[in-house]
Formats: C-alpha cells, structure tokens, sequence
C-alpha cells in the first residue's frame, strides 16, 4: 500500500487555504495553520513531508517561517506562495532555501499539482541519496575559478590528496569557497562517481544534528512516523562532507570519533550496529587549536580530522581572483535570469578590487546577483553594487540588505542586555548556537 505524503498549508486567509486543500486533498493527507505560530507548533510536534505557505502574512511572514523551517527542521521542503510576485522576494524565498516558488492566483490548478508532485520526487530522491551529488550542482561549478597564485595552491593541494582515502580538513573564513573544494576533491577521488552527502554541523542542534547524522528508528522521538537513513549511511561509499565541524558539542564529538576510527554506528533509538565505507572531507572557520586550549573541542578528534590541512585564504589575500569570480557570476545569473548578455562598466571592476570583502566569495556572489537585479540596462555600474568602498553616494541610498537587518539586529540586542548572549538570542527567537554562530560570521569571537 503506498503512504500518502503530508501536507501541511499554511496561509491567513481560510479562503485560500481551502482552495490549496481542494486542489490536493484525495491524494495527499492535507493539514492547515492559520498563521506562521500555529505553523511552528505542528511541526514541532510531528513531522511534515511539504510545506506550502503564503508570503504576506501577519503577524509571522512567511519568509519568516521559512527561515524558522531551515534551522529546526532543515530536511522540510517548502513552496512559498504570494500575490506579490517579485524577483527580489522570490530570490530571497530561494536564498533562504524554498524549493519552488508560485505566484497567486495559479495559472492552473494543475500547475500546483505538478510542482508539489516535482517537489515531493525530489525529496524522495534526495532521502534515498540519488541525487545528492546533483542537488547543489548550480550553486557550486564543475571548475573552480582561481587565478591567484594562492588559490592555484589549494587547487594542487586538492588534487594531491584526492586520489588517497586520508580525510581532509579545510580552514578558513566563512564564505571562502570550503565546500567547493570538497567538492572537487570528492570529484577527483576514485568515489567521484558515488554519493557527495553534506551537512552543516552549525545549521542544527545537538538532537537534531545526532539523528542528521547517524539516521532515526521509527519511534525514537516525538515526530519520528517512520525510519530515516542518516547522512553516514547515504554516503556509503562515496564522501561526506561535515562543515562548521568546530561548531558540535563535546557529547557529539564523542561520537563522531567512533565512527571515524571504527566506521560503525547505530541509528537514533536503534540498536543494530550499522558499517559505512565513507571518506570524510571535515571544514570550519574556527582556529582549531585555541579551540583545543579552550577545551571545546576534543583533541583525539582533531587529529584524527587534521591528517591532511588545507588552508584556504580569504578574498582579500587573493584579489586575483574577484574580477574573474565576478565576471563567472554575472554570465551564470544572467543565463539563469534570463536576461541576456551582460557587461560590467569600466569603473565597477577596479570598484570591486577596492573592497575588502569581509564576506569572501559568498559576499562577492551575493553582490553580484543584486547589482543585475537593480541594474536597468545592459551594463551593470558601480551604483547597483552595495559597496560603501566601491561607491559612498550609491550606498547612501541603498537598502539595507537581509544580511544587513540581521546584523543589526543581533548586534543591537546584544547592546541592549550588555553583551548578555543567552538573554539575546531568546529575544530574537534564535537559539545560543546560532547566535554564536553567527558572531563568529562576523569576525567577533570576543566581547
């Protein structure tokens, strides 16, 4: 018999969640919340195979319910729905992690079925690791774009190690291109042809990152209708990828020790010992060794994860590579946008040399992609880059971006209860990790 997926939509006005409910219902088991609250309380309570939810909605929008989904239950795919179809909200919707977004009213009420049909295969098969090597493949590109002499380094490091089974440890800053590094090693191994599985050690809390990992039997908490394979097991013989690793809790590291030296484990609440052929590729932005004085992070872990160091450098040790990143950029979301061939003006490259670039290559990515967004013309201009270095006047009047209120936000609540960071984040609605996380983001690991 097949199980039919669940459906949970969320949405402010009962007319449009009953009209969501008659297009799917039969062949879903569909559920309904009034708002972004009820929302948040059935998903921590049981556990949703989709979520569909309205933008514009008070008083938690749906963008921000989004966000909520992505920190405590990353595994739920969710449509975003709206009425107000932008490009900027829907490239938010996706930077944020929604995996299609529907302008309302529907074209048709099969367009709503497809694309909760495509989007429900696409879970499917990602929970049964066929396309993990895929899933991220327009984000990250089949060759690394590196022209300084430096990143050409970590290139050839890459390559040396690629062929051997050693595990990998790669450090820098956030945003310096950690992943796709891995990627490349993975790509080049004689696993390239096998499952690339990644996980973000930072993203979940020490429950949720432990049944993230090592997998769920059915039963095991509140929420767990069925068993779920961990990342361990849909990596088996390909690589694993586990980033921020300085950001796991001691209790968590324990773990992590024994499956790197033995290879085995046993799923959440199970007690059948399970065995992987996994080569482990390890990444953070933390200095490892003050974190080993600290005593926060276990020492027969870190050399157990440090056979093989490659540092990466920040961008702004490396500015070789910023007018080719961005021009790799501009062709890539202009073909994705499609919007035509677009020029940078002779001004914007020297522009982009002139800034530091806190956030390396994820900040350079993001700035480009906005400045083809507002840009009116075939060419792009200093004026459509946020760049308080690049262009003074320009950034006067630039919004602030998300990253930007977020920032502001944190550093502000952390003024107000005078550097108090438990009290903070409780009044953010983030947890402590994520607050810490994110301090760390910004270069501030001290008071």
């Amino acid at each position: 018999m097949n199980v039919r997926h669940s459906i949970l939509v969320v949405d402010d006005e009962p007319a449009q969640r009953q009209l969501v409910r008659a297009v799917l219902e039969g062949k879903y088991e569909i559920s309904s919340a009034a708002g972004g609250e009820e929302a948040r309380r059935m998903l921590s309570g049981r556990g949703f195979d989709l979520v569909i939810t309205d933008q514009r909605m008070t008083p938690m929008t749906g963008i921000e319910l989004l966000a909520w989904i992505r920190e405590h239950t990353p595994e739920t795919p969710v449509i975003v729905l709206t009425a107000y179809g932008t490009i900027d909200s829907a490239v938010e919707a996706v930077k944020l992690g929604a995996e299609e977004y529907l302008s309302k009213p529907f074209k048709s009420p099969d367009e709503l079925r497809l694309t909760v049909a495509r989007v429900l295969e696409k879970k499917g098969l990602r929970d049964q690791g066929l396309v993990l090597r895929e899933e991220r493949e327009a984000e990250f590109p089949a060759d690394i774009v590196a022209e300084s002499p430096a990143m050409r380094r970590v290139i050839e490091l890459a390559r040396q190690v690629a062929p051997l089974p050693s595990t990998v440890l790669l450090t820098g800053e956030s945003g310096t291109g950690k992943e796709v590094v891995a990627r490349l090693i993975h790509r080049e191994s004689p696993r390239g042809d096998a499952p690339f599985v990644a996980v973000n050690c930072a993203a979940l809390s020490e429950t949720l990152l432990e049944s993230e990992l090592f997998g769920h039997e059915k039963g095991a908490f509140t929420g767990a209708a069925q068993a779920r394979r961990g990342r361990f097991e849909l990596a088996h013989g390909g690589t694993l990828f586990l980033d921020e690793i300085g950001e796991t809790t001691p209790g968590l590291q324990v773990k992590l020790l024994r499956v790197i030296q033995e290879r085995r484990f046993e799923r959440v609440g199970g007690m059948r010992t399970i065995t992987v052929d996994v080569r482990l590729v390890a990444a953070t932005n933390r200095d490892l060794k003050r974190a080993l004085e600290e005593k926060t992070f276990r020492e027969d872990l870190f050399y157990r994860l440090n056979v093989f160091p490659i540092p990466i450098p920040p961008l702004r040790e490396r500015r070789g590579d910023i007018v080719p990143l961005a021009r790799h950029f501009l062709a890539r979301f202009a073909s994705r946008m499609g919007v035509g061939d677009k020029v940078f003006s002779g001004s914007v490259e020297q522009a982009l040399l002139t800034h530091d670039w806190p956030g390396n290559v994820r900040e350079l990515q993001n700035a480009v992609e906005r400045a083809l967004i507002v840009s009116g013309s075939r060419e792009i201009r200093v004026e459509d880059f946020p760049l308080r270095a690049a262009s003074p006047t320009a950034s006067e009047t630039t919004p602030p971006t998300l990253a930007d209120l977020e920032r502001r936000a944190i550093l502000e609540a952390l003024d107000r209860n005078r550097g108090d960071r438990r009290l903070s984040a409780e009044q953010l609605g983030i947890s402590l990790r994520t607050l810490q996380y994110r301090l760390r983001s910004y270069g501030m690991t001290r008071k």
